[in-house]
């Protein structure tokens, strides 16, 4: 064993963990399946002076997972103020730190952007152990392009907001990519079938656990197998597709975006949104919606 004890084990073996050179070390954790985990990051985390993590808990269960007994500090939007002038002063004193998320990778829709910001702006070395994310997961499980893609966070709880958000991104020639929640994925999908219509959608859920599931289509057709279940649960990635061409508007997507519509609004509203979004006559869509509704015993 090393002269410091810092150690690891994988399965029955043990390893012994080299020392660092000082700086901060922004550490990708498993975002499921603990297998992911990579040596180095296991070394890493073995080797720092302290491991710094949302909640001690969660990160808990991983430094138990392979016998490191590295000092887990909190470090979460509630105390990063507070604490970040102590972190960045060892890190000046010559400390090797590692920062590490609940889930994939950090500064990614968690609190350790200002951290990374400040050590660059003081001259500390900042080194990445990249691994899992549940971004890159869930893009290439989705089917939908890569050569072009946005993560844009978590999507926002209110409905105007929502729809500002997507409204933002309707001409954006890209793929797009979310986390929601479980309990508000439905609604979610009805706004973006209504804010952007005929775009190809995956659902992607628990990824690397063993209840991963991806579901792909369009917005109202993944909506509605999603309400029919008894509840949705798990953390949700959500990727959609870029934008048509700009061709005319194909009857399919049409129909699509008037089902979407008329299950959130009335006929007469529903009828003015869709016109307006694709530069139709409002009496023709409302008509149609009609005959959709007779169609349908409505």
């Amino acid at each position: 064993m090393n002269e410091s004890g810092r150690s690891y084990i994988i399965g029955a073996a043990r390893f012994d963990a080299e020392s660092l050179a000082p700086g901060l070390y922004v550490v990708a954790t498993p975002i499921g399946n603990l297998g992911d985990i990579t040596v180095r990051a296991l070394a890493t985390l073995a080797a720092a002076e302290t491991v710094l993590c949302e909640d001690t808990r969660t990160s808990g269960k991983l430094m138990e997972r392979f016998a490191i007994k590295t000092k887990l500090s909190p470090y979460h939007e509630h105390n990063a103020q507070k604490v970040r002038p102590a972190i960045l002063e060892r890190l000046q004193q010559g400390a090797a730190i590692a920062l590490i998320s609940d889930a994939g990778m950090p500064l990614v829709s968690d609190p350790g952007y200002r951290l990374v910001k400040e050590a660059v702006e003081l001259g500390l070395p900042v080194t990445a152990c990249p691994g899992p994310s549940a971004v890159l997961t869930g893009l290439a499980l989705s089917g939908l392009p890569t050569d072009r893609f946005l993560f844009a966070g978590f999507v926002p709880q209110k409905q105007g907001e929502r729809k500002r958000l997507f409204a933002e991104f309707e001409k954006l020639k890209a793929t797009l990519i979310f986390f929601e929640s479980p309990h508000r994925i439905v609604e979610t999908l009805q706004d973006l079938g209504l804010a952007l219509p005929g775009r190809q959608i995956a659902v992607t859920r628990e990824l690397t656990k063993l209840h991963e599931e991806v579901l792909r289509g369009s917005a109202h057709e993944i909506a509605e197998t999603l309400a029919a279940r008894p509840a949705v649960k798990g953390e949700i990635t959500l990727i959609v597709g870029p934008p048509l061409e700009d061709e005319a508007i194909s009857d399919e997507v049409l129909a699509e975006a008037i089902a979407v519509a008329i299950q959130v609004m009335s006929a007469s509203k529903a009828a003015s949104e869709i016109a307006k979004r694709f530069n139709l006559n409002r009496s023709d869509i409302y008509q149609r919606i009609l005959t959709m509704k007779g169609q349908d015993g409505a």
